[in-house]
């Protein structure tokens, strides 16, 4: 199989996310996410190997320093808001690829309901996301919502909603119930000030170290911390 010049413009194109959204397209590489993308249910539009394409084209189209020996163009599903309930996480302007990735592969162990981002969080199908969340992505996607309003829906079901902050209530002997909205905010600057005032329990997660010691975790980690620790409050 010879890949167009034209071809290769365009699979190259969707590391972009303006191009992504024009061709309702993405892609994923490597063998073990490959076959997990004809196995998820989403229409795998086509799929390229080394063998077939060549190394040089294969080189091109990839997005990995290594390019690995096969790619596939996946279609973006349609987005599907469920109703609130359950015990579900907002990502309040998480814009690293890295952790979005980690958070949502975290949140697919976790059995977390629905995850719901902000839309000025990082693309869910941005290269470097799909990579990190190691195939979740194709079986679980999460969904873009106004998170001050997911707030107020959540607790119009009589159900809280969480936020991590510094100087909260101790997560360790905090009330922690099965269900409700856990909110984690932006690397930088935490949860913003609209979702903070809708925020029901403000939560810390306290440091054992004595003396000074880190100004606070990575988002990741600390998402990973309070999801456990709601989870294992539930067994």
């Amino acid at each position: 199989m010879e890949l167009s010049t034209a071809k290769i413009k365009e699979i190259r194109s969707l590391r972009e996310k303006k191009f992504r959204d024009e061709l309702g397209l993405f892609c994923v590489e490597g063998e073990k996410m490959v076959a997990e993308a004809l196995a998820s249910g989403l229409e795998v539009v086509e799929v390229y190997k080394k063998e077939d394409i060549g190394e040089k084209a294969m080189e091109r189209i990839s997005c990995l320093t290594s390019p690995s020996p096969v790619l596939a163009v996946i279609r973006i599903p349609k987005p599907v808001k469920p109703a609130a309930g359950g015990l579900c996480l907002a990502l309040d302007g998480v814009r690293d690829p890295g952790n979005m990735g980690t958070i949502l592969r975290m949140a697919d162990w976790f059995g977390i309901d629905t995850v719901y981002v902000s839309t000025d969080s990082v693309e869910a199908f941005n290269p470097k996301v799909i990579q990190a969340s190691m195939g979740t992505i194709l079986r679980r996607q999460p969904v873009t919502a106004d998170i001050p309003q997911l707030c107020k829906e959540f607790k119009a079901k009589g159900l809280q909603v969480f936020g991590t902050f510094l100087g909260g209530e101790n997560i360790y002997t905090a009330d922690l119930p099965a269900e409700g909205l856990i909110v984690m905010g932006n690397e930088a600057h935490g949860i913003s000030p609209e979702t903070a005032a809708q925020v029901s329990v403000k939560l810390t997660i306290p440091s054992f170290a004595e003396g000074p010691t880190a100004e606070s975790l990575n988002v990741a980690v600390a998402t990973a911390l309070t999801v456990s620790e709601f989870k294992r409050r539930s067994l």
